[in-house]
């Protein structure tokens, strides 16, 4: 993928808690605030203006804060939303309302024409304040294609700086999505934002799709958190850009565990050991095979090193090990070197504890064998 200005938009302040059963207090807001422009986020959707109280309050505290990313205020297509977005003092605005006709006939009960006509007097009005503004097509991916061309025009020509692609329901794949992208491309001159949802586990797959397609914004949250099964998650694209598509945000990636584990937090949703880049897991290796490639040399089974995302690498001693990472753990992390047959006798008694455990050992446990059996020596 060509080098080009990609921006991430993070909305963990806003779709992450919009959450089933997620609240964020106002001062984890602003310490989320803070980190994520640490990290590089170029935009930050800091919440709805229009609530009011405390989320209000909590926007007012994350513009006053002076951070480097632009502050942007969440909006249906209603004028009285996007003052609330002004009385905020956010640089920018999404103006969102539903493209597909289910949502309009459901959820609207209006029709196209209205649809567009309530938009276009949003987006005129954001823009006559002098605002950035992101016009979001709600259920996009499954509007009429005519129909979301027309309103991308019609957002163009009101003002808008860009279009948010919405997958609100999370069907596109990423086939689909390259095609419909790069037709809105190939027809509008428009930026386009994917905003990407996970139930069927293929929300940063597609906003890469996109971004290939031409996209050149992508909408993310931090671990992935949003409703239902989730956002595409921030440090997914963005390790997926530098290492896949060969684009380096320059992102302070080596703080991702530390925002990663502080959102988890604070949203009351822990971490998966196995979750995709700030899983803990992602560095332990306990196959024999494994662990001795990645230690005679980590890019065999590593794409990157783990202190690049904040994590250790580790190696886990259970029934899949090999001697050559119980001689390797016994050197680096307990400063002895053991024999190759101290390691065999070792290994025999590690494999029968992890099957009986039904896991791998402690490094409390792995120590009490080689004691035992030291023991064992000295009484024969």
């Amino acid at each position: 993928m060509e080098e080009r200005k990609l921006t991430i938009v993070d909305t963990t302040l806003r779709d992450g808690e919009q959450t089933a059963g997620v609240v964020f207090s106002n001062q984890e807001k602003l310490m989320i605030a803070r980190m994520l422009d640490d990290l590089g986020v170029h935009q930050i959707e800091a919440g709805v203006p229009v609530m009011g109280g405390d989320e209000q309050k909590a926007i007012r505290d994350i513009v006053k804060m002076g951070l480097k990313a632009s502050i942007m205020g969440w909006n249906r297509a209603v004028i009285a939303d996007i003052e609330k977005s002004l009385d905020c003092g956010c640089d920018a605005v999404a103006i969102s309302i539903s493209t597909s006709d289910i949502h309009i006939e459901h959820k609207l009960m209006t029709t196209r024409e209205d649809v567009l006509a309530r938009m276009v007097k949003a987006a005129e009005f954001a823009k006559k304040n002098g605002l950035y503004i992101s016009v979001n097509a709600e259920d996009a991916s499954r509007s009429d294609m005519d129909f979301l061309l027309e309103f991308a025009r019609l957002a163009k020509e009101a003002g808008a700086d860009r279009l948010r692609y919405c997958d609100t329901v999370g069907i596109l794949e990423p086939f689909t999505t390259f095609e419909r992208i790069t037709k809105i491309k190939e027809t509008i001159d428009i930026d386009v934002e994917m905003h990407t949802h996970n139930d069927f586990g293929m929300a940063t797959a597609n906003a890469l799709a996109g971004v290939k397609a031409g996209a050149s914004h992508i909408g993310v949250t931090v671990n992935g958190l949003g409703e239902r099964a989730g956002n595409a998650a921030l440090e997914e694209i963005v390790m997926a850009l530098k290492y896949l598509a060969g684009v380096d945000l320059k992102f302070a990636t080596e703080r991702f565990v530390e925002v990663s584990e502080f959102v988890a937090r604070a949203s009351g949703r822990s971490v998966p050991a196995w979750k995709a880049i700030v899983g803990s897991n992602m560095f332990a290796h306990e196959s024999g095979i494994h662990a001795d490639g990645a230690l005679k040399n980590p890019l065999t089974y590593e794409v990157f090193k783990p202190e690049e995302v904040g994590l250790e690498r580790q190696i886990v001693i259970g029934k899949h090990s090999g001697t050559a990472a119980i001689k390797a753990k016994f050197r680096n992390e307990y400063g002895k070197e053991i024999s190759e047959e101290e390691a065999g006798e070792l290994l025999a008694r590690v494999r029968a504890f992890a099957v009986d455990m039904k896991r791998s050992l402690f490094d409390k446990e792995l120590m009490y064998i080689y004691e035992d059996l030291h023991r064992e020596k000295q009484n024969h």
